[in-house]
């Protein structure tokens, strides 16, 4: 089981920081539509740098094991904050699921806080 442990580390470092490194390079490709939406839903558009540093800079971190626990406590806390934001609805039930969704990711993350990266990290190399 030991064996296997490393393993899966990095392949759940590598699922859940995917999502966040691809969705903060779309984020500037669509930056002006991004930022309409963000203000639509009463939120500064100004806000659309720091929210493209932390899924992009945040996700590299969580994917090469690097600064991780940073980077996760980051995006644990943008999930938290944003699904508030954007998805809490209870007269919705598709935008709770959504909620639900970034309540376990932030879950997820803050089990990368607790156990760090893993041996097969920048940071596990280093001992």
């Amino acid at each position: 089981m030991n064996a296997i442990s490393p393993l899966t580390m990095v392949a759940g470092r590598v699922l859940i920081s995917f999502m966040f490194i691809i969705s903060g390079l779309q984020k500037i490709t669509g930056l002006e539509g991004n930022q309409g939406y963000m203000e639509m839903m009463g939120v500064p558009g100004i806000l659309i740098y720091p929210t493209i540093l932390v899924e992009v800079l945040g996700g590299l971190a969580v994917l090469i094991g690097y600064q991780a626990r940073i980077g996760a406590l980051l995006l644990a806390g943008f999930c938290v904050l944003s699904g508030i934001i954007f998805h809490f609805d209870p007269s919705d039930q598709m935008q709770m699921i959504s909620f639900n969704k970034n309540l376990a990711i932030a879950g997820g993350f803050l089990f990368i806080v607790a156990m760090g990266p893993g041996k097969l990290s920048i940071e596990g190399r280093k001992g």
